[in-house]
């Protein structure tokens, strides 16, 4: 894969931008390296007056999601009643160009949702991101809002927060490491981006184009970004019985951002958006709105 995705000022771009009757707009955004992402908007559902209306929040699906597939769909529509929503499909993904790097430059297809949700008059933005994208929000937090680069300095800012930056993070099904290949979906996983048949599978019966390349260098990982976050409220959400990652992989971003997290770990729950139900997305809905203040 291509080099980490370490590098800023933000410079995203908006290539059209058109509004649809229902108030909602659809986007397609130009990132900081030239790839096209599809974006969707859609505004609050209460009223304007409500200081939830200010608030936007950027849906990051998980692998070989996209912002049309039902289960992003179905997120967004609950978390409507807590703010505007913005979803889009990280590149590779859906009707997004180029190819998956599986964490690594998705941080800029992010960057760029952000810059848009911004660009719409919200002053407050929290992202939301499930599994790959719980991974993406926590290094995306780390790159934007400590005023730190990676490996303690490489790269490091030079102005603080960018206009990218959340004001508040959840990040739902996340790894904490990279490689993790101790449950056979992880093992799976792994076949299929490796491999070249494994990547003909993904790009023909997943609609996911992943790119050949390893990753040169290996980008920060969940766990080193939780430390680079600084003071942005972070909630870390994990499912008892996620077949993708054990416990041991929440609990070790909770410890390794601090007591500023807060840490749930849902019975019962599976893994990711698929898995979300209407009941805990409100309930992190909640906790966005008493957090983005």
């Amino acid at each position: 894969m291509e080099p980490g995705a370490e590098t800023h000022p933000v410079r995203a771009r908006i290539r059209t931008n058109t509004p649809r009757s229902d108030g909602g707009r659809l986007a397609a955004l130009l990132t900081d390296d030239g790839v096209r992402i599809e974006a969707a908007y859609r505004p609050a559902l209460r009223a304007a007056a409500d200081p939830a209306a200010d608030l936007a929040i950027v849906v990051a699906h998980g692998f070989t999601g996209a912002l049309r597939r039902p289960a992003v769909r179905r997120a967004a529509a609950v978390l409507c009643e807590y703010g505007a929503v913005v979803t889009f499909s990280f590149r590779g993904h859906g009707n997004s160009g180029g190819r998956s790097t599986v964490g690594d430059r998705e941080v800029l297809d992010l960057d760029a949702a952000v810059v848009w949700a911004r660009s719409l008059g919200h002053e407050r933005v929290a992202t939301v991101g499930f599994s790959m994208g719980g991974s993406v929000v926590l290094r995306q937090a780390g790159l934007n809002g400590g005023g730190m680069g990676p490996r303690g300095g490489e790269g490091a800012h030079t102005g603080g927060r960018t206009e990218a930056h959340a004001d508040a993070v959840v990040s739902v099904s996340s790894p904490a490491r990279w490689y993790y290949r101790g449950t056979a979906p992880m093992r799976r996983l792994h076949w299929v981006v490796t491999r070249p048949s494994g990547r003909i599978v993904s790009r023909l019966g997943l609609g996911t184009r992943i790119h050949p390349e390893d990753w040169d260098p290996v980008p920060l990982s969940p766990v080193e970004a939780v430390c680079r976050m600084g003071p942005t409220p972070l909630l870390v959400v994990h499912g008892d019985r996620d077949a993708y990652f054990p416990l041991d992989h929440p609990r070790s971003l909770a410890e390794a951002a601090g007591p500023g997290c807060e840490l749930w770990i849902e019975p019962g729950f599976g893994h990711a958006e698929n898995a979300a139900a209407p009941e805990l997305l409100r309930r992190i809905g909640v906790w966005l709105g008493g957090h983005t203040g």
